[in-house]
């Protein structure tokens, strides 16, 4: 299985507008979303992402009310604090953590130091095996995440395989 990250994001880039194409795809054709989970689970098991974190230094994360609290508390400091040295608003996705050069800022090598309190959307992340909404939804942010997530590149090809997919 291809983990070299220069090569997803080529062929993630390549196969941009046929990934976007899936969606279409998907949506029109009623693909079976446990079936399509399943997949995307398997893929997942076969790949340590600790040993590649780039969600962690690429995505943005997306923060609810209760996980603010919930993080700020588990690193230690108050709520008020928390939002005005880790936190931003986006205009398109409200509140996110801020980003520093490295990524997220509890990213500490390739290890998440707040793991056990992490965000939502850190933990169902790439968003293919479990997420809100429905897989096909989820499918939109797809083509970008096949660039920089081996989990998401791989996933999609396996997807494209079980529908029959022209590509």
């Amino acid at each position: 299985m291809l983990t070299d990250l220069v090569q997803i994001q080529r062929l993630g880039e390549k196969k941009r507008v046929e990934n976007e194409r899936l969606r279409r795809h998907m949506k029109s054709h009623g693909a079976a979303g446990r079936r399509l989970r399943r997949i995307a689970g398997e893929i997942e098991q076969q790949i340590d992402c600790t040993q590649c974190a780039n969600c962690c230094r690429v995505a943005s994360v997306r923060l609810r009310e209760r996980e603010v609290d919930t993080l700020a508390r588990y690193i230690g400091v108050p709520r008020d604090q928390f939002l005005k040295e880790y936190t931003e608003l986006s205009e398109e996705e409200g509140l996110i953590l801020k980003r520093t050069g490295r990524g997220c800022p509890f990213l500490e090598g390739n290890l998440c130091s707040v793991y056990e309190a992490r965000p939502m959307t850190c933990g169902d992340f790439p968003h293919l095996a479990r997420g809100e909404g429905s897989l096909v939804s989820r499918m939109w942010h797809m083509p970008d995440r096949a660039t920089y997530c081996h989990i998401a590149y791989h996933t999609l090809e396996a997807f494209k395989d079980e529908l029959g997919f022209r590509r």
